[in-house]
């Protein structure tokens, strides 16, 4: 065979092999593509359609936005005036605790006082006078203050406030109750144990006190006394914390004629005794209206013996004068006529009628009996009785 034709024929065969192998390589990378394609369709389709919904959303979350710029603004603000608050709040704090410090040495300093019982009793004075004033006694000065006067024992005593009753009468109040112990009860960090030692002596002390104020006989010293002294503590912690630690106290003090009371009750009892001293008040106002009225109607009676008199005095009058009237026409007025028929005068005589109103009559009951009464004494005095002889006969 001849070498050029197998030379060409393997060049051909050569070349459609290579033909047959780039196109199915072609036919690979042609459905690679078209595949590829395709994805990359559906990938735009799914990014436009997520682009849409994105922007909608985006639409949507702009008032969403807006808002919650205007709270972070908001926020800002509060935030900014949260911390100036809490710089004021700082500093208040820091002027509360310094006030409450010495708020606490005071009342150091003031239960140091109290425990003296010159200063204690000028307080209680200080807390009797306030309820007096509260109870509404002090404008009428129904109350004296450290009154002396002796007992019957010859004993000079001088209560705190002597209140005056109605009908003369008068309510001794004692204003010195012992505290020592109950401020020293009140101390913070005291064990219980001695707190309730501290309130059994002041239950002791106020105890004593109530007998020292039964031997004073206060109630002998004043007269129309009841026969018992008021003991006023100036707290009703202060009694409450004392009938508390004894509470037999009450009935001891009101076995002893001496009635414990604090600010409450001593103001419901000198309320009481403002309202007896209203009371006695309107009596006597009632008093002397009654006299008024009376003494009014006994005026009333005699301005209506008056009056009776007077009508008595026109009625004459109109009788005289109607008599003169009638006399005159009947007697005088005739003659004239006759010098007017004469021709001797031309004048006309005057019309004269008589006065036919009478004065009007009293008609009231009571100035009637006056009336009456003393018609009958003017009867009496212008026609006495004839005296009579014994069968009864008038003399003369």
């Amino acid at each position: 065979m001849n070498p050029w034709i197998a030379l060409v024929g393997g060049i051909l065969l050569g070349a459609l092999t290579a033909y047959l192998l780039l196109k199915q390589a072609y036919a690979v990378r042609a459905a690679s593509v078209a595949t590829e394609r395709d994805l990359l369709r559906e990938r735009v389709l799914d990014l436009e359609a997520s682009l849409a919904e994105d922007l909608e959303t985006a639409s949507l979350l702009a008032p969403l936005r807006d808002a919650l710029g205007r709270v972070e603004r908001q926020v800002g603000v509060l935030e900014r005036d949260r911390v100036e608050q809490f710089g004021a709040i700082r500093a208040v704090m820091g002027r509360v605790e310094s006030e409450a410090q010495q708020l606490g040495r005071q009342t150091q300093s003031l239960a140091g006082s109290l425990r003296s019982s010159s200063v204690r009793g000028s307080w209680g004075e200080v807390q009797l006078r306030r309820v007096l004033e509260a109870s509404g006694m002090l404008a009428r000065c129904d109350f004296e203050e450290q009154v002396r006067a002796r007992s019957r024992h010859d004993r000079e005593v001088r209560p705190d406030v002597v209140v005056r009753l109605p009908g003369d009468r008068a309510l001794v109040i004692d204003a010195k109750a012992p505290m020592a112990a109950f401020l020293d009860a009140q101390t913070e960090e005291l064990p219980d144990d001695e707190r309730a030692e501290l309130l059994r002596d002041h239950a002791r002390a106020l105890r004593q006190h109530v007998h020292g104020l039964a031997a004073k006989d206060y109630w002998s010293a004043f007269d129309a006394t009841p026969e018992m002294v008021v003991c006023f503590v100036p707290s009703d912690a202060m009694l409450a914390a004392a009938l508390a630690a004894d509470p037999g106290l009450h009935e001891r003090a009101m076995a002893d004629k001496v009635v414990l009371v604090g600010p409450g009750a001593l103001l419901a009892l000198l309320r009481t005794v403002a309202f007896g001293w209203q009371q006695d008040s309107l009596s006597t106002s009632a008093r002397e209206l009654l006299a008024l009225g009376q003494e009014l109607y006994r005026r009333l009676a005699t301005l209506g013996t008056h009056a009776a008199k007077m009508g008595r005095s026109l009625h004459a009058t109109v009788e005289s004068y109607n008599q003169f009237v009638g006399a005159l026409e009947s007697r005088v007025f005739v003659t004239a006529r006759r010098m007017q028929e004469l021709e001797l005068v031309t004048d006309d005589l005057p019309d004269l009628g008589p006065v036919e109103t009478g004065p009007r009559v009293l008609t009231a009951v009571e100035l009637l009996e006056v009336v009456g009464a003393e018609d009958r004494r003017a009867e009496l005095l212008l026609d006495p009785p004839a005296a009579t002889d014994g069968t009864g006969t008038r003399a003369g």
